[in-house]
């Protein structure tokens, strides 16, 4: 192990900006070994206090808070250095025009935003855009970005590509990352044949116990835990969630990764063209990376879980959840995804505010370098401070849509509202006396009506989690109520909602049509990263949507947003159509805090706007 210190970098993930205010800034690091951290910023007495979680024998996780003796200057750039160990380090590849440095953001201006950012899919990674403009607009002396929002599916946890698979397991021995205790889930021991063979050994409900209104039950087909259609190298371990995160942020920890060893030794002739191909585009993403770690150290990054960072399918239905805590494996490995997007996004959302209260039940986790984690699943699940505010102008609040869900009591099958009665009262709380607010749903609250019918369809059959039946308009009492605060005379003029998830980007703005409450809701919708809906697919589904609901279609009057009005708005890349599928990141541009451009930088390093 000495020998393997000696090889292995000083740093091996960072610095990532977090959370930044005046008399506080969050950075998150990842060091192969114990260090003493300090940050400086220029022209600034500072105080550190740091804290640090060691993951594996080579691997420690690092928070640094700087706390200022006088407030940082607003909306101005400022220098900093990452001292490890009394020496200053040398991060030209992570520099703008020479330096590391960040602004903090108190009149937004631009924000950058986007979801879904999947290492193996074949479209480029839009990060490498959004990098460059960056770049730009700090060579032309502009701070750029104020705020860099991921609101969602940052890994893929139900669907990790062959290549990445064996990374993970070779990453783990390469840092020595502690393991948690056997959970009881008889996976073949050699990992190469596990590869697209994990789904089949994931825990399941028997079709006997489904219920008759599924069509499980009459095919008696038992119904997996893991909903996935791509669950063939589903996540499992601790250890595997912590090498994913390593490996999706840093291009340091891909350079311990031994390609030569990345091979598929099945006789499948299918398994071995999809493992090649997606080899090709996981040595693309690994080769890239480096674009976005020098963007998110020179802008704040603030993000949300959905359900790809832990499961697809997380917390749709009440049945669903019944399903997991009833069974001990299944549990296990949603608290696993659960403590490791605390771990490396949570943590650094709200500085420890709330978050850090579970430090100490994690440290406790580890006995003789072995994770013992259930007594520490209780304290995370009870944890329901994921949502956080920041106090910008305008005020940005991030929902939290996994954890609060609106269960159906009648019917356990049926889809959950995506936030439960209490927290919309606290949403509403919060827009109240606002003139402007920027609000992160995971999932888009006005969403294309046509996709949201086939998801009814499907429901209406008893397969919710055939297609993710997860908009806020499938759930009775959370549509309305929400409804109902859009239209309330003391909720903001200016409401801009960021949304992903969907994997295709849309413009849609809302208006009520009663009332004189004369307000704006601007429907931003920006997915994915690097992922793509199938465009043959979304553009049928586009001029589907727009024969159905048309301005003056009947239809409408059947939805349950019928009392406001939906303008849906043009994309400059397209003749025809209103929804993009493409690779592509968003920023949007705000003026006073009202939106005056929304645009897309493409992974193929084009940019396009929607027309307002």
């Amino acid at each position: 192990m000495v020998e393997q210190l000696r090889t292995l970098p000083k740093l091996l993930l960072g610095p990532l900006l977090r959370r930044v205010e005046q008399a506080n800034v969050c950075v998150q690091l990842v060091t192969s070994k114990a260090c003493r951290l300090e940050l400086e910023i220029e022209g600034y007495q500072s105080h550190c206090e740091v804290t640090s979680l060691q993951l594996g024998e080579s691997c420690f996780l690092h928070f640094i808070q700087v706390q200022l003796a006088t407030p940082l200057a607003l909306d101005t750039l400022h220098q900093y250095h990452l001292i490890i160990d009394s020496e200053k380090q040398q991060l030209s590849s992570l520099e703008y025009d020479g330096q590391l440095s960040f602004a903090v953001p108190n009149q937004l201006n631009q924000i950058l935003h986007g979801s879904c950012r999947n290492p193996h899919h074949p479209s480029k990674d839009s990060l490498i855009t959004a990098d460059q403009w960056q770049q730009q607009q700090r060579e032309l002396g502009d701070k750029g970005a104020d705020l860099c929002i991921l609101s969602g599916d940052q890994i893929y946890a139900d669907d990790i590509a062959g290549p990445m698979l064996l990374a993970i397991r070779q990453l783990i021995n390469r840092l020595g990352l502690f393991k948690e205790a056997e959970l009881g889930l008889e996976l073949p021991q050699d990992i190469q044949a596990q590869l697209y063979q994990r789904h089949a050994f994931l825990p399941h409900t028997p079709w006997k116990e489904a219920s008759k209104k599924t069509l499980n039950y009459w095919l008696k087909k038992d119904e997996p835990h893991f909903s996935s259609v791509k669950a063939f190298n589903h996540l499992v371990y601790f250890e595997e969630f912590v090498a994913c995160y390593l490996l999706n942020f840093s291009s340091e920890c891909w350079q311990l990764i031994n390609f030569d060893q990345l091979h598929y030794e099945g006789g499948n002739k299918t398994k071995r063209f999809i493992f090649e191909k997606e080899l090709v585009a996981i040595k693309d993403f690994a080769d890239h990376l480096h674009c976005a770690q020098r963007l998110f150290a020179n802008v704040p990054v603030m993000m949300m879980f959905d359900d790809h960072d832990v499961t697809d399918d997380w917390n749709l239905t009440a049945k669903w959840e019944q399903a997991i805590a009833n069974n001990p494996v299944s549990k296990r490995i949603i608290s696993n995804g659960l403590i490791s997007y605390w771990l490396f996004q949570g943590l650094g959302n709200d500085a420890f505010e709330q978050s850090g209260e579970l430090i100490d039940g994690f440290k406790a986790s580890l006995t003789n370098q072995v994770w013992h984690l259930k007594p520490f699943d209780k304290q995370i699940h009870r944890f329901n401070r994921w949502h956080y505010c920041l106090n910008t102008y305008p005020k940005v609040v991030v929902l939290d849509t996994r954890t609060h869900r609106w269960r159906n009591e009648q019917d356990f099958n049926e889809p959950s509202g995506l936030l439960d009665w209490e927290m919309l009262m606290e949403l509403q709380d919060t827009l109240i006396d606002h003139s402007a607010v920027v609000i992160v749903s995971p999932a888009p609250v006005f969403g294309v009506k046509a996709i949201e019918a086939i998801q009814a369809m499907f429901n209406f059959c008893g397969q919710p989690l055939v297609v993710d039946v997860e908009n806020w308009m499938a759930h009775e009492g959370a549509a309305k109520k929400l409804i109902d605060i859009f239209k309330r005379p003391d909720t903001p003029k200016e409401t801009i909602i960021l949304s992903g998830d969907v994997h295709y980007s849309f413009c849609f703005s809302v208006q009520a049509r009663f009332g004189r409450h004369h307000n704006r809701i601007w429907q931003l919708t920006a997915s994915g990263i690097k992922n793509e809906f199938p465009k043959s697919l979304i553009r049928a589904l586009d001029k589907l949507d727009t024969i159905l609901y048309g301005k003056w279609s009947p239809f409408n009057l059947f939805t349950k947003r019928w009392q406001l009005s939906v303008s849906k708005h043009p994309s400059s890349l397209t003749s025809h159509g209103y929804l993009v599928s493409d690779s592509a990141i968003s920023l949007i541009t705000l003026e006073q805090g009202k939106l005056e451009k929304y645009e897309l930088l493409h992974g193929s390093g084009i940019h396009s706007h929607f027309y307002l």
